[in-house]
């Protein structure tokens, strides 16, 4: 298929974006530095400068360990409470993910956890069906209302906005005993790879403080991997789970589209999008991504089989390790593909399964299916909101010209790629006939995906081409996210899973697809994958 007109135009794009980033980094980072509530700024130096690693005991215990034992009263929860504030106090002034706490009220919780237990009303099988995460510690992405806290999406005029009430997968959290500790970053309004904005700052990498976390719930995965916190929630609409757990290697998990409710953040999907939005559960452990999903879900878990035994040998496993040779997006890089066929050849030795790759075509064509499906009217004739007037928020669309005007003067209040992304939604244009060309192919993907996966398949694919860039380099590649939003489009089920750190001590991973519905199946290969490769490893540990 030869590049269409409006392909062309989005490659000179890309060149164009590359020749501005070049051009202007250094304004860039004196108006990052001059604004007024700038996260700290990276070293200059180029040499990695990871956060210290966790000493305490109590957080080095998955969110289930946590809760038994303080079900069992082995330690109390103000014990675990303190210890994760004390440790968000050592790490959040380097790293900026978490963005506002609520450290008084949550040892006020702790402290009626604590009370409720010494009380002996329940006993502890009771404790654990009503409470299953009785006590235990949870950060929520910004984006997402939390009673009493900020919910502005990293824009500006909204940082006056205080939630009142939570978000649907906030309150279940809440109702199965967890105890949150305060909201974290994102990029803004959530529709970019790298979480900096104008109200917060930017995040950086616990592995390299130099490198990015990825977005939109780049916070989130930041403050997992710092062992900051233990469990955490984020919403993903082209990757915004999925990138951040790779770059912070840390679990993170997609479920089917439809599962989990999106109610309560900002900005929510409309029109055709809440078929691609999915609200998910981050976290440092795979054992509890099941029941972290089981308490989001609600009655909706009824849809997914997590009753069901799982036999890891019994299982079809498919590899992809690229997605074909996309003009627009990286090569994979050398490193994570030899962390991919690491994994194909433990499974082989290991399970006696047989792993069959696989080329499939139209995978190539991934970022151009996501963006066409994104801006398409849905079946009641419904247009998607413009970019543009979303960054308004209500008020006037913003003139992305004349914001990049602004930005050159550093008095734009919205960051370099927000206004990118509203120039090429002005500029860059679909023809109707392209626009069914690749809505075809999205449908003829999906299918193919769906036939090949069936009820008992799952696929192995790159997480993403490169491992965490250098802060603001993802203006050069800005497109590399397709590889994780395609999944989007054909609303299947994906959980990141970490395979220990490059050379450069940055996190590895791979992506584990299934088909609809069969989200146990990638929960499964995921347990299997920590204990073959050791999962989560603690920043500034060699």
């Amino acid at each position: 298929m030869a590049l269409s007109r409006a392909e062309r135009c989005l490659a000179l794009a890309l060149r164009c974006l590359s020749a501005l980033y070049l051009a202007l980094l250094r304004l860039l980072a004196r108006a990052s530095a001059s604004a007024s509530l700038a996260a700290p700024a990276s070293p200059a130096a180029p040499f990695r400068r990871p956060v210290p690693p966790p000493q305490q005991p109590l957080l080095l215990l998955s969110a289930s360990q946590l809760a038994a034992s303080i079900r069992r009263r082995k330690v109390s929860c103000v014990d675990v409470i303190e210890t994760y504030i004390g440790r968000i106090k050592q790490v959040n002034p380097l790293i900026n993910a978490l963005v506002r706490d609520r450290f008084e009220a949550a040892l006020q919780e702790a402290h009626q956890v604590d009370k409720l237990l010494l009380e002996g009303h329940d006993d502890e099988e009771t404790l654990q069906e009503k409470f299953p995460f009785l006590g235990v510690p949870v950060t929520i992405k910004e984006a997402f209302a939390l009673h009493g806290l900020p919910n502005t999406s990293g824009l500006v005029n909204r940082r006056n906005i205080i939630s009142v009430a939570d978000a649907t997968v906030v309150s279940r959290l809440k109702q199965a005993g967890t105890i949150p500790l305060g909201v974290t970053n994102c990029s803004e309004l959530c529709m970019w790879y790298e979480s900096s904005n104008r109200v917060y700052g930017r995040t950086n990498n616990p592995y390299d403080l130099g490198c990015i976390v990825g977005g939109s719930s780049g916070g989130e995965g930041c403050i997992l991997a710092a062992a900051g916190s233990v469990i955490g929630i984020g919403s993903d609409i082209g990757g915004s789970i999925r990138m951040p757990a790779f770059f912070n290697g840390i679990f993170g998990h997609k479920p089917t589209t439809g599962v989990v409710p999106n109610e309560g953040q900002f900005p929510n999907a409309m029109g055709i999008r809440t078929n691609f939005l999915c609200t998910g559960p981050m976290c440092r452990y795979s054992e509890d991504l099941e029941p972290m999903l089981r308490v989001m879900a609600g009655p909706n878990i009824g849809k997914l089989k997590l009753d069901e035994e799982v036999s890891l040998e019994n299982i079809k496993f498919y590899s992809m390790e690229h997605d074909g040779g996309s003009v627009f997006v990286s090569r994979v890089d050398r490193e994570i593909l030899q962390a991919h066929r690491k994994v194909v050849k433990h499974l082989e030795t290991d399970l006696g399964v047989q792993v069959q790759n696989v080329a499939i075509r139209d995978m190539k064509y991934s970022f151009q299916i996501w963006s066409v499906m994104m801006s398409s009217s849905d079946s009641n004739g419904q247009e998607t909101q413009a970019f543009t007037e979303l960054l308004g928020d209500h008020g006037k669309p913003v003139w992305p010209s004349w914001e990049l005007v602004k930005w050159m003067m550093g008095m734009s209040s919205h960051t370099l790629p927000a206004i990118a992304l509203g120039l090429t939604e002005k500029v860059v244009k679909y023809s109707p006939r392209e626009n069914a060309k690749l809505a075809a192919k999205a449908q003829s993907l999906q299918t193919q995906m769906v036939n090949l996966l069936g009820d008992d398949g799952v696929l192995l694919y790159p997480s993403h081409p490169v491992v965490a860039p250098r802060h603001h380099t993802p203006l050069a590649m800005p497109f590399n996210f397709a590889y994780t939003a395609i999944f989007n489009i054909l609303g299947l089920p994906v959980t990141q899973c970490p395979l220990g750190l490059s050379k450069d001590h940055l996190p590895l991973g791979i992506q584990v697809v299934a088909g609809p519905h069969n989200d146990h199946l990638t929960l499964a290969v995921a347990r299997y994958l920590e204990k073959a490769f050791g999962g989560w490893v603690p920043p500034g540990t060699s």
